[in-house]
């Protein structure tokens, strides 16, 4: 099992426990973290389920597809150079201890 850390906009923080291969965007609605609306399901249709990845992590992830790129060009709060949808972040071992931070609103 690997776990992520999902910081609130308020500071509160979360911490779930997934399994690889699963998404950080299916372990948070698998919780029920608010947060995380997946509007699409995590077919990468809608970026309800952007977030901000801790400076520390971000050079860890796969780069981004084109796809993804896109969408974030449409989120509903800033995107920052540390934005992702977290539908395409993808848990391996490696990724075991993830923080994220979610953003004020999603729509």
């Amino acid at each position: 099992m690997t776990a992520i850390t999902f910081i609130h906009p308020n500071g509160r923080s979360d911490r779930v426990e997934t399994g690889n291969g699963e998404s950080a965007m299916q372990a948070a609605t698998r919780h029920g973290l608010d947060g995380i609306l997946a509007e699409c399901g995590g077919n990468a249709m809608c970026a309800t389920c952007h977030v901000y990845v801790d400076d520390g992590w971000l050079a860890r992830l796969p780069p981004m597809g084109d796809e993804e790129d896109a969408l974030l060009d449409g989120t509903a709060c800033d995107r920052l150079p540390s934005s992702r949808l977290s539908c395409q972040i993808r848990m391996t071992p490696d990724l075991n201890g993830l923080v994220l931070r979610l953003p004020e609103r999603q729509v």
